[in-house]
């Protein structure tokens, strides 16, 4: 989960996994204790699996944002009576609230646990936000590497990319150090690590890996609660 604010105050949400549904996954393990959510105004969703999108409806009934899903999940939303939908697919944009939302590939599965029920959730996303500027950042969700990744890079140069590196449910530090000469960026921040024991990838890991090759990016190991000023 990122919660990422920007300089006019809102603030985008992604794939929010706080306290769970107990039956289904429970609390994230790693959410920092002390701190809560003040504002959400862009909720953005990858994937249905409950470790991203367990608190989807807490926060959208809590904070009304627009939210910003693959058409599947938006209508499984408004069938919760969620309302401020904003559905999309891959390959469109839309702009939202000053910044514009990309929706992009990602290879990877995506249900929805409904009270024991299985509930096809539509194919997993990628984002890419374009922000006031010019500037953009790339939020990968769950995905494999994919060679395509080119592409995003040449279509919308993020600065800022957000790969995971666990390992077992989606590519490990190998694969992203790859990702990263597909994406070109100037920093990578890495994510769904360490939450389970068998997410074992690291951001060490990474950064050996990308050690002395070509445009090298910045990696930018956050802590759970930790700040970063981009």
């Amino acid at each position: 989960m990122f919660e990422v604010w920007l300089p006019d105050g809102k603030v985008l949400l992604f794939d929010p996994w706080i306290n769970g549904d107990p039956p289904r996954i429970g609390r994230n393990p790693s959410y920092p204790a002390g701190h809560s959510l003040s504002r959400v105004d862009l909720l953005l969703i990858t994937h249905g699996h409950a470790d991203h999108s367990s608190d989807a409806l807490t926060v959208a009934r809590q904070f009304q944002p627009t939210v910003v899903a693959i058409f599947e999940i938006c209508q499984w939303l408004e069938s919760k009576g969620v309302k401020n939908l904003a559905p999309m697919n891959k390959g469109g944009s839309q702009k939202i609230g000053g910044v514009t939302v990309t929706m992009t590939q990602a290879q990877h599965s995506s249900h929805i646990n409904d009270g024991g029920k299985i509930v096809y959730a539509g194919e997993p996303a990628g984002f890419v936000v374009g922000l006031p500027g010019g500037r953009s950042f790339y939020h990968a969700g769950d995905t494999c590497v994919f060679s395509d990744m080119q592409l995003i890079h040449e279509l919308y140069r993020p600065e800022l990319v957000m790969l995971p590196i666990g390992d077992h449910f989606t590519m490990g530090p190998r694969e992203a150090a790859l990702a990263c000469r597909f994406l070109q960026p100037a920093k990578v921040i890495p994510m769904h690590y360490g939450t389970f024991p068998m997410l074992t990838g690291s951001p060490d890991q990474l950064k050996e890996l990308l050690r002395d090759g070509p445009g090298t990016p910045e990696v930018v190991d956050l802590k759970p609660g930790q700040v970063y000023e981009w």
